[in-house]
């Protein structure tokens, strides 16, 4: 078992890092932890083809100049080991850490809705297809169609464009009067239009989404549905993303509360959990500068430095104006919830149809029946589907929260009975 520490953070995205930066000048025991090679997060993911902002390589470099901020990379959060105690591991071991105070930073996850075709070879995520091509994948030369909502749809665009893909379609699922409305008052957050502008594709087309996925051994082409109109489009690669879902699983197995799909803080970034924080994507979606100031407040909060947390306040109600005004405009159209077919798998991992889930009242008898959630990702893609399609309570995930080695699981037998 590891020394126990003052401060864990877990997630080192911008949230965890701005955290860690925040708490470190009070020379406290600091864990930081992520499931990524290095610091970053999704946003500021690495890779061969990845080119980072300035901002996260200067706080990259700022993580390293702290002796005491601890960062294990390539480490998951395995279990619950007692009270304030947790069950890690990485490539080399697993072991149990306890502390005195928690920061979750765990993000959040793209939401992916089931289609006819979601399931071909060359169907991604949005950012799925961004990770890949930053962790080199090629997509040079090939036709690329990008559907969904928000801006994460021109950012996937951009990076595949950057990367030699030809962008025929990006397929924006909200109206032209929300996308308008929300272009037109990014003048109060200049950065943004800016970065708007930048990423601007002339393949953008709104109130438009797909439908269906064609090919046989792999995508051939989609079919857009176009006001009246349905598009069909060929292409090699189509990343579809439907929004973001906070990342709050371990939170709920802590027994944080989650409410409206995020963990639940109040204006210091605490939880309803005594001595345990939450910023970032995992308290809602709202963008790396919102990410970062949420940080900093739980990171000066944790080591009783309310005054400067105070003063960071106003920073973080205009970048919440942002997130606010960016999730209405973005808001999922229920046509999307309508676009499996009977025979459309919604669990990929157990080959579960729509047709097999919809007779189903809950979550729990669906999986009792089906099996759905009963694969590796333990329910993290189907179980969110299914609450956007049936309105179904998502599960609280049992331990092992990943899959882990038998020695990790072993380590159990040292941690003492919760308090």
């Amino acid at each position: 078992m590891s020394r126990p520490v003052d401060l864990l953070i877990i997630g080192a995205g911008p949230a965890g890092m701005a955290a860690a930066l925040a708490a470190a000048p009070s020379g406290i025991n600091i864990a930081l932890l992520d499931d990524n090679p290095v610091p970053g997060g999704q946003i500021w993911r690495d890779g061969p083809q990845a080119q980072l902002p300035g901002l996260a390589s200067d706080m990259r470099a700022q993580l390293a100049r702290h002796p005491n901020i601890h960062l294990h990379s390539a480490c998951k959060v395995v279990a619950l080991a007692g009270h304030k105690r947790l069950l890690l591991e990485d490539p080399e071991r697993g072991w149990l850490l306890s502390y005195h105070k928690l920061i979750l930073c765990t993000g959040a996850r793209e939401r992916l809705l089931p289609f006819p075709g979601w399931t071909l070879p060359g169907v991604t995520g949005a950012g799925g297809l961004q990770a890949l091509i930053k962790g080199g994948l090629s997509v040079d030369g090939e036709r690329v169609v990008v559907a969904g909502t928000g801006p994460l749809l021109l950012a996937s665009a951009a990076t595949a464009r950057k990367n030699g893909a030809r962008i025929v379609r990006v397929a924006e699922q909200a109206g032209p009067g929300a996308v308008g409305r929300f272009a037109m008052g990014l003048w109060q957050w200049p950065n943004k239009a800016i970065q708007a502008l930048t990423l601007f594709s002339g393949a953008y087309r709104t109130a438009a989404h797909v439908v269906e996925a064609l090919g046989s051994d792999r995508l051939e082409a989609v079919r857009i549905q176009m006001g009246g109109r349905v598009e069909e489009v060929a292409c090699e690669r189509l990343a579809c993303g439907f929004s973001l879902v906070p990342n709050v699983e371990v939170a709920k197995a802590l027994g944080c509360e989650v409410r409206d799909q995020a963990i639940v803080v109040d204006d210091w970034q605490a939880s309803t959990l005594t001595d345990h924080y939450a910023a970032g994507e995992c308290t809602g979606f709202g963008g790396s500068e919102l990410a970062l100031v949420e940080g900093r407040i739980a990171g000066l909060v944790a080591i009783d430095r309310q005054d400067q947390a105070r003063a960071l306040w106003p920073q973080r109600q205009r970048w919440q104006r942002f997130a606010d005004r960016l999730n209405r405009a973005f808001a999922l159209d229920p046509a999307l919830k309508r676009l499996a077919a009977p025979d459309t798998l919604v669990c990929r991992c157990e080959d579960v149809a729509y047709a097999s889930l919809v007779e189903h009242g809950t979550w729990s008898a669906a999986k009792l029946n089906t099996r759905c959630g009963m694969g590796a990702c333990q329910g993290r893609i189907c179980s969110t589907a299914a609450q956007t399609l049936f309105g179904w309570e998502p599960p609280v995930l049992r331990p092992p929260f990943s899959p882990a080695r038998i020695a990790t699981l072993a380590c159990l037998d040292e941690a003492e009975p919760a308090a």
